[in-house]
């Protein structure tokens, strides 16, 4: 998961208030509903030590209106009297409302709730052509169509010799426009960078397009069995949308699985090239020298919840207090190890993936692991050829 967009919430110090809400169901009609529901929160707030301004900042953006269609819930990130970020959920949160004031923002729950769906091409095909739709969290687009050959198309059922070339002249036309569409979706799919793509329509002439796709977009094509050129409402659609769903979560298992064994031979290499890192003590100490360049969590281990120390600065990290004096942090403040070590990867560049809870080993070890650039060995030998 790319978590650039989240650096915002760095250019100021804390205290924070995070607050995770559950709003689906909620309407123009249940106005009196949110304002209930907003005090609530604004009641936790307090209790936890949030200032006023905060609190009335928190209040005002919980009971704003109108809100997108569709939405599942609200994240809302504010400090100083100011809400700072504000995404949309994707997915309703688990709990009516989580609310926290910390040194921090509290962020691991953003990676299953506001996780980035991949970004789907969905070619529409038939032997005359094809229709292309983008589809992205925020919803469909058209992206462009191929006209190919439009005669001849259709075969006929004669033996006839003339009738044999016929169709012959039939299926070269068919196998041009195959090579038309695929030759429109590589160039799409390098345009849009869309994650994968999904083709439906004419049986026949789907299969020919997906062996004619480049071999370096072929394995994001999977196909459909639903929808059609011809699209309409009704049971295939919402088949195709099952489909299409489908694609995207083996897409994200795909590339998680690929991680998580970059993850396991990483952590194998022993000795001073060793380039993965898990637990608190050794991921706190990469943090500091800004060597993790892909962060692994999985919230739900133990690890994730362990109190670290922080300062103002993202490498202003340490397991226990008195270490921070090192870092030239005179007021340390406590903080979750999943928040301190994620404001470290968002802050260095690195990406972040959650490991599944399906996964069924324990992998990383305590839920928190990390795919190290810079291996120390690596330096080493850089230093070695570097000219006196």
């Amino acid at each position: 998961m790319q978590v650039a967009f989240l650096a915002t919430l760095f250019d100021r110090p804390g205290p924070w208030a995070s607050v995770y809400l559950d709003t689906t169901g909620f309407d123009e009609s249940a106005r009196e509903r949110r304002e209930l529901q907003a005090r609530e929160v604004c009641r936790e707030l307090r209790a936890q030590g949030c200032d006023p301004a905060t609190e009335r900042a928190v209040h005002d953006a919980l009971t704003d209106w109108p809100r997108p269609p569709g939405e599942a819930g609200r994240a809302v990130f504010a400090a100083h009297g100011e809400v700072v970020l504000d995404p949309p959920l994707t997915r309703r949160p688990v709990a009516p409302a989580d609310v926290t004031w910390a040194a921090l923002p509290r962020l691991s729950p953003l990676l299953d709730l506001a996780a980035q769906e991949p970004v789907c091409l969905v070619a529409y095909i038939d032997r005359t052509g094809a229709e292309l739709e983008l589809r992205s969290p925020l919803g469909g687009r058209p992206a462009g169509h191929v006209e190919g050959r439009d005669w001849p198309i259709h075969r006929t059922g004669s033996a006839d010799w003339s009738e044999r070339h016929f169709q012959l002249s039939v299926d070269n036309t068919w196998e041009e426009n195959a090579e038309r569409i695929a030759e429109a979706l590589a160039e799409c799919e390098e345009e849009t960078g869309a994650d994968l793509i999904v083709l439906t329509g004419d049986v026949r002439e789907r299969h020919s397009v997906h062996e004619r796709l480049p071999a370096e977009v072929r394995p994001l094509a999977v196909e459909s069995e639903h929808g059609s050129r011809a699209r309409g409402a009704g049971k295939s659609v919402r088949l195709l949308d099952e489909d299409v769903e489908a694609a995207r979560q083996e897409h994200l298992r795909r590339l998680a699985e690929e991680e998580l064994d970059r993850f396991r031979s990483a952590r194998s290499t022993a000795g001073a090239g060793q380039a993965a890192a898990e637990g608190v003590p050794a991921l706190v100490e990469a943090a500091r020298e800004h060597r993790i360049a892909e962060l692994l969590i999985r919230p739900e281990g133990p690890d994730a919840h362990r109190q670290v120390w922080v300062g103002a600065e993202p490498d202003q990290i340490a397991v226990r207090r008195s270490d921070t004096h090192y870092l030239g942090e005179r007021e340390p403040l406590p903080a979750r190890a999943d928040d301190a070590l994620l404001r470290s990867a968002i802050m260095t560049g690195a990406e972040v993936l959650r490991v599944r809870p399906e996964i069924d080993d324990d992998v990383p070890v305590g839920g928190l692991g990390a795919l190290l650039r810079w291996p120390y060995a690596e330096k080493e030998r850089e230093r070695e050829a570097a000219p006196a």
